[in-house]
């Protein structure tokens, strides 16, 4: 794990947009972004709608949050957590500079 590197993820404006637009109408729900053992590469990410916990990492942006858990902050230091819409499908991305090398799915790394 790169551990010079301890600055918290970032959200992009894009990723608070799209969150924005999925709690439309709704009680705005945050983003989960947390690092889970697994995946054809050693870890995988668990992006879901969830709720804040006390000792969650609490990333804020247009009337949204993004929170990450003590225990996957030091997997996602320095990452940005953005959003693409791409041909082969639109999902939330993490740009991982501790990740030695991820899956074609881009969900699995390793460290």
């Amino acid at each position: 794990m790169n551990t010079g590197l301890n600055l918290p993820p970032r959200v992009t404006e894009r990723a608070f947009a799209r969150l924005a637009e999925i709690n439309e109408g709704g009680p705005a729900r945050p983003l989960r972004v947390a690092v889970a053992g697994g995946g054809c590469s050693g870890f995988q990410y668990d992006i879901r709608l969830d709720e804040a916990a006390e000792d969650d990492l609490v990333l804020s942006g247009a009337g949204q949050r993004v929170v990450v858990d003590p225990v996957s902050l030091p997997f996602l230091a320095g990452a940005t957590i953005d959003f693409a819409d791409e041909l082969i499908g639109a999902r939330f991305t993490i740009d991982n500079p501790n990740a030695s090398s991820s899956c074609g799915c881009g969900t699995s790394f390793s460290i």
